[in-house]
Order: C-alpha cells, then sequence, then structure tokens
C-alpha cells in the first residue's frame, strides 16, 4: 500500500499502518466499493480507502523529486507456448520442477508443514515433501459436518499414503466467532468466503509449525478451473445471431429482479469478454441500483468495474485460454488467493510459502500449450499425468471441489439473526451506503434457497470493515495486544533530497 500525502511518500505491507496516520483521510473510495460488489475484492491498483493505492505484482514504485512518483512493471506472465515437446516429456518436465521447488521451499530452520485439502495441488506438494524429508511431514486439514462440501476423506488418504502427522479440524456455524477478528487482519472487504476455513487451518497449523507450504497457484498455471469448461463451452453462443441475443437480453430486462432464469438469460445475450465476467459477477449494474443509495449509486452508475480485466484480455490477442489464465495470474491470484492466504497466515505469525510460483516452474507452465492444459472436460490435464503414478487415483479423478464454505446453511441456521441485526441496525443504516429495503430482499430471497450466501457475505465483510476502520473502533479484543497502535517516521533531511 502507498499514498502521497502532502509531499510525502508513505508505503506499508498493511493498509491500517497507513491508517494510523492523522493526516490520512479515511474517505471511501467508490469505484473500489462498486469493484468489491462486482467480484469481492477491491482493484488490483486501488484500495478501498481514496488516496491510498496498491503497488501491482511485478511492478517497482519510483519516487523522485523532480518526476514524482510512477509505477514501472518489471515482469508478467506471458505465454508462449512450446509444441515441439510430448505430453510424457512436459510431464516429467513438470514433476522434477516440482519436486525441486519443493525441496527449495522446504529450506528452514523452525518447524514446517504443509496444508492439505486432499486437492491434487496441496496433495502434490505434500507428496513431494515426504520424498525429500526424513521425518513425517505434518499436514493441516479443514473438514465440515456438511458433507457435501467436506474435503478431509480425500486428505485423510493423502497423508495415510504418504505417511504424514495429520491435523484435522471440523468448522461448524460458531466458526463466524471469529469474523471480526478478519476485518482487522483482511485490511479490506473481501468477498471471498474461504477467508474463513484460511483462518482456522492457519491457526491450527500454528501450534505445532512456523512455516507451512501451500499448493495455491495450480490452478492458475494449470488449467483447473471449472470456468475455463465453462468458458469452452460457451463460446459456441458466439454463433447465435447478434440479433437473438439481443431479443434474449431485452427479455431479460423485462424480467422482474429475483426471477429463475432471468441471469441465464441475461448471460447468453452477452458476447466474448462480457459473458465470461458476467459468470464472475456479484451484484450486475441492475442489482446495485436497488443495492445502494441513490447518491452512492450515482457516482458508480457510468463507471465499468471491469475495465481492468477488459484491458489484460485486449493485451492477449492468442488462444482463448491463455488470456484467461494470463488473467488470473495477474489479478484473480494475487489479488483474491494471495492475499487471503498471506494475511490469514500472518494473522497467527505461520509464514506461507507456494512452491506452485517458484519462477521457474511459473515460466515453465507459460510454454504449455493449452489444447493440452485443457482437453474435453478434463482440466489440468499436464499435471494429472504428471501425478498419476504418485498420488491416489481418487485424489487424480475426483472434481474439482474448491475451498467452499457452506455459508448459506449457516446463514439459513441460527446466523441470520446475526446477519439481520448487523446489516440493518442504526449503525448500518446512518451511513447512507447501503439500501436496507434491498438487504431484507436479499435475505428473505435467502431464506427460500436462493444462492445469496456470498451477497450476504460481503454485505457483511463491508459493515464489518466501515466499523473497525472508519469508525475507528480498531482491532477486536482478541488482537488489540498485537494491534499496530503507533507509526514511527523515519524522514531523511530536506538538504539531503
Amino acid at each position: 500500500y502507498w499514498a502521497e500525502i502532502d509531499g510525502r511518500l508513505l508505503f506499508a505491507s498493511e493498509l491500517k499502518a497507513i491508517l494510523q496516520l492523522p493526516e490520512v483521510p479515511r474517505r471511501l473510495d467508490w469505484s473500489a466499493v462498486n469493484k468489491l460488489f462486482t467480484s469481492l475484492c477491491t482493484p488490483p491498483a486501488q484500495s478501498i480507502v481514496e488516496g491510498i493505492r496498491k503497488l501491482e505484482p511485478g511492478c517497482l514504485l519510483i519516487a523522485s523529486p523532480d518526476r514524482g512518483i510512477r509505477s514501472h512493471r518489471y515482469w508478467t506472465f506471458h505465454p508462449s507456448p512450446d509444441r515441439s515437446r510430448g505430453e510424457d516429456e512436459l510431464a516429467g518436465q513438470l514433476r522434477e520442477l516440482l519436486e525441486e521447488s519443493v525441496r527449495l521451499h522446504m529450506v528452514s530452520d523452525v518447524p514446517l508443514g504443509a496444508f492439505l485439502s486432499g486437492g491434487i495441488d496441496s496433495s502434490s506438494i505434500v507428496a513431494a515433501m515426504a520424498k525429500h524429508s526424513s521425518r513425517p511431514v505434518k499436514t493441516f486439514s479443514i473438514g465440515f459436518a456438511e458433507k457435501r462440501f467436506d474435503e478431509s476423506g480425500y486428505a485423510r488418504l493423502v497423508a495415510r499414503r504418504f505417511a504424514t502427522e495429520h491435523h484435522e479440524l471440523i468448522l461448524r456455524p460458531d466458526a463466524l466467532d471469529i469474523i471480526e477478528d478478519l476485518a482487522w487482519h483482511l485490511d479490506e472487504p473481501f468477498g471471498d468466503s474461504s477467508a474463513i476455513p484460511t483462518f482456522m487451518v492457519s491457526k491450527l497449523a500454528a501450534g505445532h509449525v512456523r512455516v507451512v507450504l501451500s499448493g495455491d497457484g495450480g490452478d492458475e498455471l494449470f488449467a483447473g478451473y471449472d470456468k475455463y469448461l465453462v468458458e469452452g463451452r460457451e463460446r459456441r453462443l458466439g454463433l447465435l445471431p447478434r440479433a437473438a441475443r439481443r431479443t434474449l437480453g431485452a427479455a431479460a430486462r423485462a424480467l422482474p429482479d429475483g426471477i429463475r432464469g432471468r441471469n441465464l438469460l441475461r448471460h447468453i445475450s452477452l458476447d466474448g469478454a462480457e459473458r465470461y465476467l458476467d459468470a464472475s459477477t456479484l451484484f450486475h449494474a441492475e442489482e446495485k441500483e436497488k443495492l445502494f443509495s441513490r447518491d452512492v449509486f450515482g457516482m458508480i452508475r457510468d463507471e465499468d468495474p471491469w475495465r481492468w480485466e477488459k484491458e489484460r484480455l485486449r493485451e492477449n490477442s492468442g488462444h482463448w485460454l491463455s488470456a484467461l489464465q494470463t488473467l488470473d495470474m495477474l489479478g484473480y491470484l494475487p489479488i483474491d488467493i494471495l492475499t487471503k492466504v498471506d494475511r490469514m497466515s500472518m494473522a497467527h505469525s505461520l509464514e506461507a510459502r507456494v512452491p506452485m510460483l517458484d519462477h521457474r516452474l511459473v515460466e515453465f507452465a507459460a510454454t504449455i500449450p493449452p489444447e493440452i492444459s485443457l482437453r474435453g472436460r478434463e482440466t489440468k490435464r499436464l499435471l494429472k499425468r504428471a501425478m498419476r503414478e504418485v498420488l491416489p487415483d481418487p485424489v487424480i479423478d475426483r472434481p474439482k471441489q474448491g475451498f467452499a464454505v457452506p455459508l448459506g446453511d449457516w446463514f439459513r441456521g441460527g446466523l441470520e439473526p446475526f446477519a439481520r441485526d448487523l446489516l440493518l441496525c442504526g449503525t448500518a443504516r446512518g451511513r447512507g451506503i447501503i439500501e436496507p429495503r434491498y438487504v431484507e430482499r436479499l435475505l428473505a430471497r435467502h431464506a427460500e434457497n436462493r444462492p445469496l450466501d456470498l451477497h450476504l457475505w460481503t454485505l457483511i465483510s463491508f459493515e464489518l470493515w466501515c466499523r473497525t476502520f472508519l469508525d475507528r473502533r480498531g482491532a477486536p479484543a482478541s488482537v488489540e495486544g498485537r494491534a499496530p497502535l503507533e507509526v514511527e517516521i523515519a524522514c531523511r533531511p530536506e538538504s539531503a533530497a
């Protein structure tokens, strides 16, 4: 995070550190608010606070008295498919590079372990750790009482295969007791509810080790997301005549908000990047008009919250899958996935390392032809081939699950009164940002089994952040002793400039 205030450059790894300075105004950046309620996170280069920016990955900040402050990109992800090698050769190279990266990431003078979800990425990391370790690897997993969300069985299968010292925690609705802590540690509103299990598995691991290896990055590098499959299938919608798509769009707009099938009709009517990004949109423009107060919506009405993503897609005019992977490498991975893992682990003074993102492995992944990464309905094809003889078949062949949380079930249970009290109380209403009547509609529709848990979670995250930072309530009691209550500023004498 960085800001220029009264001719000074302020920078810190945490937003809350800059906010300790009394001269920093605590005003919302409405463009960032718009982005948050579109894609669960704030933009890559903007924070939720007006005037405080973020330095994008692969960039450096240059400050000088004569030229001011500017950002310079020194690295980016460039797909360059190499079709001179066969799949067997590529799979062998991938396995060797992954094992070497894990070996290097295991160098530590403090106790070390691994997050283990039971998916192919974390399981591959644990397999390589077991190969290079003379002692049982310490592994840590989260499970859920709700079976359709629970991956703990796969994690136990991998733990048995590699004889790890396995630790497991089953989460229940009372896990949300920590959400005020999340607001403090995340620094910004964050709509990805998998921050909850990430916080809890980090707490579990911190009781045993000081460093963990994580499997993050595998979905972006090796095409593991189901959304890539969906886009491959939906590209055929582009064959529909434009007039037919316009008719579908008009029909969707004519239907009342909340009617089943409305969003599907609108989605089918879209084309290209608009269609792909629409599938990842939380609140659409017509929903935001009802969600936000008239004044707030007036400030964001003409903004395109997907502008940054569309610019990146225009820059990558090659194969569609390579363009989407690049977009996620530069955006979703650092802004959502790595932000979540870094902040939730460091909340417990736990260092998380990501062997999948070693630069040699990333550079190799950039050479994998897209038709090898994704074929038919098989995602992550090359990584599966590389690990076929190493991991249990059920782990290789299982459908992707993701680190999902049963928030919907929890909200329909005892947590509904909590959400209602938080989002509709006098404090929230007094901000004049969110329309209470629309929140009541969301709660009612969610109670009718509509999948609106992420909508509600993002609203909760935003309100808790406002209370913590805008209202200056500060750190929750559980973390108050670790809060940065003072910031010391070292300034060079002006004569030295």
